[in-house]
């Protein structure tokens, strides 16, 4: 059983920040990446940034320079600090992990069940 939970989310002022935070825990073997994922009412979930377990990020380009992923091996956590927050980015915000949980299993993609972002004045 592998679990993901997010913290983090909330409400917050155009041109503020909010930091997000996913841990993964359970019968974890290996994970070879960790990611953010967000989806608005009436859109379709899509990509915000993914960090593999050797450190390479890849970024939305609406979130590039404005948001920064960041991992721990050691404790299976991926952080999300966002700057500079505008109003289209508020959504439900899913963390999402790459995991096998033993050596010889295949990995498989689990997710957390999200955490809200609300961007508004």
């Amino acid at each position: 059983q592998v679990q993901l939970v997010e913290s983090g989310g909330g409400l917050v002022q155009p041109g503020g920040s909010l930091r997000l935070s996913c841990a993964a825990s359970g019968s974890i073997f290996n994970i070879n990446a960790m990611g953010w994922y967000r989806q608005a009412p009436g859109k379709q979930r899509e990509l915000v940034a993914t960090i593999t377990s050797g450190g390479d990020t890849n970024y939305a380009d609406s979130v590039k320079f404005r948001f920064t992923i960041s991992g721990d091996n050691a404790k299976n956590t991926v952080n999300l600090q966002m700057n500079s927050l505008k109003p289209e980015d508020t959504a439900i915000y899913y963390c999402s992990a790459g995991i096998a949980t033993t050596r010889t299993t295949v990995v498989n993609v689990y997710w957390g069940r999200g955490t809200q972002v609300t961007v508004s004045s």
